[in-house]
């Protein structure tokens, strides 16, 4: 029987020649894009730019135009300090004075009246005695006003806040320690007194 030669099947792919032995068939497919290198970098001589650390470093120009301005804003600081004190001075002083100008203001009837009663010096000696005395008391008046009120209360207990004692005497009649007579008065109270009142007190049995 004659023998026909065979056709290459169409549902087969042709296939390549086998590669000879020990030699290296190339992969199917694309290739893989290569890894890039690990590993530490060489070392290079180029040193990081300025821009790398932020910037190039302040000149020495611009330190000394800083040192300027730091110096200039403490000259100017002293100079509002100074200003500030002398107008403080001055504003005391100008309180000072209207202060001592409403006291004497608040004095001036008072020496109206003694003027008037020396005017009157050669009348009745009886309306002398009772003008001195309305004038003392306009005078304490106005102590009273200022902050100062009068003490010069006999019977009291004896007070080291207000009183200063100056002697020590026999009372029968007067309780051991209690003010027996004023020679002095004292005015003010606590930390505004003006000046204690001058006393003799009883002696203590």
């Amino acid at each position: 029987m004659p023998t026909h030669p065979t056709e290459p099947d169409p549902a087969v792919p042709d296939r390549a020649d086998p590669a000879p032995e020990g030699s290296v068939r190339p992969p199917h497919g694309d290739l893989p894009p290569s890894a890039p290198p690990t590993g530490p970098r060489p070392a290079t001589d180029e040193e990081p730019g300025p821009d790398a650390a932020g910037g190039p470093a302040p000149s020495e120009d611009e330190y000394t135009a800083a040192i300027q301005e730091l110096q200039d804003r403490w000259r100017r600081a002293l100079a509002d300090l100074d200003n500030l004190r002398k107008r403080h001075a001055r504003e005391l002083e100008r309180e000072r004075t209207v202060e001592r100008s409403r006291t004497a203001a608040a004095f001036l009837p008072v020496l109206d009246n003694l003027e008037l009663a020396m005017r009157h010096a050669g009348a009745d000696p009886g309306a002398i005695v009772e003008g001195v005395r309305a004038v003392r008391d306009q005078a304490v008046n106005v102590m009273e006003l200022l902050g100062y009120p009068r003490h010069a209360e006999t019977g009291v207990a004896f007070d080291p806040a207000r009183h200063e004692v100056v002697g020590v005497v026999q009372e029968p009649d007067a309780a051991p320690g209690t003010v027996v007579e004023v020679l002095r008065p004292g005015y003010g109270d606590a930390d505004r007194q003006l000046r204690p009142a001058a006393v003799t007190v009883a002696k203590r049995e």
